[in-house]
């Protein structure tokens, strides 16, 4: 009896294993339907903006309709927590910033999704230091006079961040200035611009895409980048270092994701789509122009990097003592 059982096991086994089978043939026919690309933000944000170069190429290189789907709000979280529980056949894809993968965790006490078990890496997208910016006519010209008119009055001045890591980043430059003003928040960063601009808000810290699109247009200048280079869009802008905050050092990134329980084929069949788009000439200008590069990951390099990404974003809040308003 329990030989037959053991047999009848075997030959299930095999029966599935051919059901299954066809699975594997279908990826490399990925995708067989329309995608969806899932931001958590609003449309106009540097995520979005890069998504979209992205899916527009990706649809001509598939054949098949890719779709920006915009979840702003929630910082990240009603969206992560939509393509975690998606089905796991890699036409749900998740572009995405720190703010989800790296920051929420550290701000939040429970979230409906986990950042490294609820999905499965495909690459980074890009990276980004963050700009102090000020209105255009302010007289303040440098982070020095900046620092000194915050301390002459704590508590007095405002600053701006419509998204978890531009705050960070904010805090982290009062924390290493020494200095005290007020957050004010935002569904998105550019919905700040306008208000720094009246002089509602003394400043406010915002990624290299947006930063530039102010500065071209003239609505705000910047007063340093917190990189350990100069931003080759404005050169003649300082670093943080050289503005003399020297720990102020921190870059945010994009980045795409799947559910978990993707099929390995399928995650590597999107980044190895993803990574013929990034090389195309023309994809790599338009990001240029928006003042960022490809910065691609393999999946398991990605994998390894948001888990220490997490640590590294949820030391700076503790030590900054950043807590949900």
């Amino acid at each position: 009896m329990t030989s037959m059982f053991g047999r009848r096991q075997f030959v299930a086994a095999v029966a599935a294993s051919s059901v299954a089978a066809p699975a594997i043939v279908r990826a490399d026919k990925f995708p067989s339907g329309r995608v969806t690309v899932v931001v958590p933000f609003p449309a106009g944000a540097a995520t979005d903006i890069s998504a979209r170069v992205y899916a527009e190429r990706l649809a001509a290189l598939w054949d098949q309709a890719v779709v920006v789907d915009n979840r702003g709000g929630g910082n990240g979280i009603p969206a992560a927590e939509s393509v975690a529980r998606a089905k796991p056949d890699g036409l749900t894809i998740f572009a995405t910033s720190a703010m989800t993968q790296a920051v929420n965790p550290a701000i939040y006490d429970k979230l409906p999704y986990d950042p490294i078990e609820s999905f499965e890496p495909i690459t980074r997208m890009g990276t980004s230091p963050f700009v102090l910016l000020v209105d255009r006519n302010s007289p303040i010209n440098s982070a020095a006079e900046l620092t000194k008119l915050l301390k002459s009055a704590p508590g007095k001045y405002n600053f701006g961040a419509g998204a978890l890591p531009a705050r960070v980043a904010s805090e982290l430059y009062k924390l290493s200035a020494g200095v005290d003003a007020v957050y004010v928040g935002y569904k998105s960063n550019p919905q700040a611009i306008p208000d720094v601009q009246s002089g509602l808000l003394t400043f406010m810290m915002i990624d290299t895409v947006n930063a530039k699109v102010a500065m071209d247009r003239g609505a705000l200048k910047g007063l340093f980048v917190t990189d350990s280079e100069r931003y080759a869009g404005v050169p003649d802008m300082p670093t943080a270092a050289e503005a003399g905050l020297p720990d102020v050092l921190l870059t945010t990134w994009t980045g795409f994701y799947v559910p978990k329980g993707t099929p390995r084929e399928i995650v590597q069949k999107i980044y190895d789509d993803i990574a013929r788009v990034a090389a195309m000439p023309e994809v790599l200008a338009r990001l240029a122009s928006l003042g960022g590069v490809p910065k691609l990951m393999k999946p398991d390099e990605f994998a390894a990097f948001t888990r220490s990404e997490k640590e590294r974003w949820g030391g700076i809040i503790k030590r900054a003592n950043i807590k949900l308003e």
